[in-house]
């Protein structure tokens, strides 16, 4: 079946750009063509409205790059909070909708407030944040809930979530990693192959262009498809084919208006990223200092589940999985699963979302740490 990751670019374009070139020559016929020449574009983050929440949620606290959402009653039970990726499009992939919804799958298994990290499109003053100061914004939010959060990391929000819990393992109970890349070394995936043959040149002619940042709608301009396939559409939300037409038609066009709008990144961060993650491998060599302080995942000794899709072609099962291997968690206390889906079927597939999520929501809430089986 068909799916957005058929397009050379779509996938690398829908959670992050380091993947949208595959030589500086393809940067240079965009700006020949006028579609990267950021003088004289209007001033909005994407080709659309920024898309809204399906469910009901409280701001709880809003900073200049992230604002902090809760869905459900605030208790005295351990929170759980999602760090969403702070990548190209909006955390309300993990809200798309009904059916959909990562945030109502895990409210529904744990019957605990659930958090959103809903981080903000980079202003043109912000150009200059980096890591740290990401990392210092999600200790502000946990702080802010309590101090104390179970973790469910997301893709670029995964390796995030792990180094936050190596500087901060106080502070996390346990752990969930999603389509994280934690060892790029692991395996090799479409992407990773990407941004190691990429000269780092072309990165940086990238957030030059975007005078100190990444700006989300040129990208699309130059890469995104114009129309996106319903059987992609299908595919990724795992929807059966009886789907009523009407209810298909209504869920590809809240699809595309996630997939429309998109953020604009700090280039800072953005080349950090590219270079300590991606080209460099910092996080399980350790190498990556955080906050002033280099991590070693041996600190980390938390209860961990890894899920992993097996048909990504972002981040490569093994490099997800590879945590088991870095961490000082006793083997029987980590969990992993793989699911039958692509990167996105991760976070929004309905099958995914009833069976996958559905055991790590059960072993969220199971106050036991769980066997690895």
């Amino acid at each position: 079946m068909p799916s957005l990751t058929d397009h050379p670019f779509a996938a690398w374009s829908l959670l992050w750009p380091a993947m949208l070139v595959e030589e500086a020559s393809k940067i240079s016929a965009a700006v020949a063509r006028g579609f990267t020449n950021p003088i004289g574009d209007p001033p909005q983050q994407g080709l659309a409205a920024e898309p809204g929440w399906i469910t009901a949620n409280e701001l709880v606290v809003e900073l200049a790059s992230v604002r902090l959402r809760r869905f459900g009653q605030s208790e005295k039970r351990r929170p759980i909070l999602v760090c969403a990726p702070f990548a190209l499009h909006a955390a309300t992939l993990t809200d798309i909708a009904t059916g959909h919804s990562l945030v109502q799958a895990l409210k529904a298994a744990t019957q605990r407030p659930v958090y959103v990290t809903d981080w903000r499109s980079a202003d043109p003053e912000m150009g200059s944040r980096t890591i740290d100061d990401y990392l210092a914004d999600l200790n502000v939010l946990i702080d802010e809930v309590g101090g104390g959060v179970d973790l469910v990391g997301l893709c670029q929000g995964g390796w995030m979530g792990l180094v936050y819990t190596a500087r901060f393992p106080h502070k996390v109970h346990k752990l969930v990693l999603a389509g994280a890349p934690v060892d790029i070394a692991a395996a090799e995936s479409e992407l990773t192959q990407l941004a190691r043959s990429t000269p780092i040149g072309v990165f940086k002619e990238l957030v030059a262009l975007g005078a100190g940042r990444i700006l989300g709608h040129h990208l699309v301009r130059c890469w995104v498809p114009q129309s996106l396939d319903i059987a992609a559409i299908n595919a990724i939300l795992q929807l059966e084919d009886g789907t009523e037409s009407d209810a298909l038609q209504h869920l590809a066009a809240r699809f595309r208006e996630w997939y429309g709008w998109t953020m604009d990144l700090p280039g800072c961060y953005y080349l950090q990223v590219v270079e300590r993650i991606y080209l460099n491998n910092e996080i399980p060599s350790g190498r990556f200092v955080a906050l002033g302080h280099r991590i070693d995942l041996s600190s980390v000794q938390v209860p961990i589940f890894v899920l992993a899709a097996r048909d990504d072609r972002v981040v490569a099962p093994a490099q997800a999985f590879a945590v088991e291997h870095l961490v000082g968690t006793p083997p029987a206390a980590i969990a992993c699963a793989a699911s039958s889906c692509d990167h996105l079927g991760l976070f929004m597939g309905r099958q995914t979302l009833g069976n996958e999520w559905l055991k790590i929501g059960r072993w969220l809430a199971d106050s036991d740490v769980p066997d690895a089986a």
